[in-house]
């Protein structure tokens, strides 16, 4: 699709800070900084921002359960990465076979495996999953999750089904069946949250701007904005709006938001009804916003779990439009290629003879 011309390259995660819970609140860890004040008096979050990143959101078996990678473990998967680009930059031979040559799958990093292994599929050019490896209070962590292993804790037992959307084969009787990203409604994966995380695969970039009554979050990825009321209240009825409905407040030089009223269409995990998201962003240094997250479900989760990262500054301060419905021609094309398959099924029912019971 033409979205992916404009996406716009974000930098290496900087970050540095001590390991800490969903539920520490990091200016503790990071006293000696302090946060500069916008002209509102409020501490200064506003910028361009990136968490694109090695580190996934759960821990890896092969890591042993460990949280943090070991100084030759973060050597070799950065260093991977640097060959990855080079091989990228390279030119392309203009004599080379139409048919591509076959590559051991298993070599290949799965969001490049995913985006690439089709016609109109993306190579390393045009991706920007993140090219190192997340630090956060200084260590090399193995995942976004701060749980004990890494993980989502255990569902309860008889906790609610989770939602069925479309979004696979066999789902194309109309567009509400296909996703939100499909739709060009949300961005795929959860960059807009809550909570937030990147996607593997580009456009994991982010402006917040600050008002002296609310908090805005725009996410390059659709082009989607958040927008949290400050020192407000929840809304009262069941109207679910896309990302849900964000409170917030400051803690000292911490943004604390809280999120209900999350639609169904944006489940986490299996929860959306009775989630909660509270997450903290706090300036942990000049280049460092470390984030934060819980959720909370107590029809699903024994109790709250959550994460952290830090977010560093954007290579070039801008977010382009992120025009999605230019050019996409994948969904009208999808639910075309159904009708058209509807219709020679029909005519190929209606040439077969009729079948007659027999007679004596």
């Amino acid at each position: 699709m033409r979205r992916a011309l404009i996406l716009t390259l974000s930098v290496s995660m900087l970050a540095l800070a001590g390991q800490a819970t969903a539920e520490t609140k990091p200016a503790a860890a990071a006293s000696a900084f302090k946060s500069p004040k916008n002209a509102f008096g409020q501490p200064d979050l506003s910028g361009f921002w990136t968490n694109a990143t090695l580190t996934p959101m759960t821990r890896s078996p092969t890591v042993g359960g460990r949280p943090v990678y070991t100084p030759e473990e973060v050597k070799k998967m950065e260093a991977a990465v640097a060959q990855e680009v080079e091989e990228g930059n390279a030119p392309t031979d203009p004599n080379a076979p139409a048919e591509a040559p076959k590559v051991d799958a298993s070599k290949i990093r799965p969001e490049f495996a995913a985006a690439g292994g089709d016609v109109g599929g993306y190579n390393r050019g045009w991706l920007d999953p993140g090219s190192t490896i997340m630090r956060v209070h200084g260590e090399p962590r193995t995942s976004l999750l701060t749980t004990p292993n890494g993980m989502p804790p255990a569902r309860k037992a008889g906790a609610p089904t989770p939602p069925r959307f479309g979004g696979g084969m066999g789902s194309f009787d109309n567009p509400e069946q296909r996703s939100l990203g499909e739709r060009c409604i949300l961005s795929f994966g959860r960059n807009a949250g809550p909570p937030m995380f990147p996607n593997g695969f580009y456009n994991n970039n982010y402006q917040i701007m600050q008002t002296p009554d609310s908090v805005v979050i725009e996410v390059e990825m659709v082009h989607d904005y958040r927008v949290v009321r400050l020192n407000s209240k929840h809304r009262v009825d069941n109207v679910r709006p896309y990302m849900g409905d964000s409170i917030g407040w400051w803690e000292g030089d911490t943004l604390v938001v809280e999120t209900t009223h999350i639609p169904a269409a944006q489940q986490f995990m299996g929860s959306w009804k009775d989630l909660k998201v509270t997450e903290r962003f706090t300036r942990v240094g000049k280049n460092r916003l470390h984030y934060g997250f819980q959720v909370e479900d107590p029809t699903v989760w024994e109790k709250p779990w959550g994460g952290e990262y830090e977010f560093s500054p954007m290579a070039q301060a801008v977010l382009y439009e992120y025009a999605c419905h230019e050019g996409n021609y994948a969904l009208p094309g999808m639910l075309g290629g159904a009708r058209a398959e509807e219709a020679e099924k029909a005519k190929a029912a209606a040439a077969k003879p009729a079948t007659t019971g027999s007679t004596n």
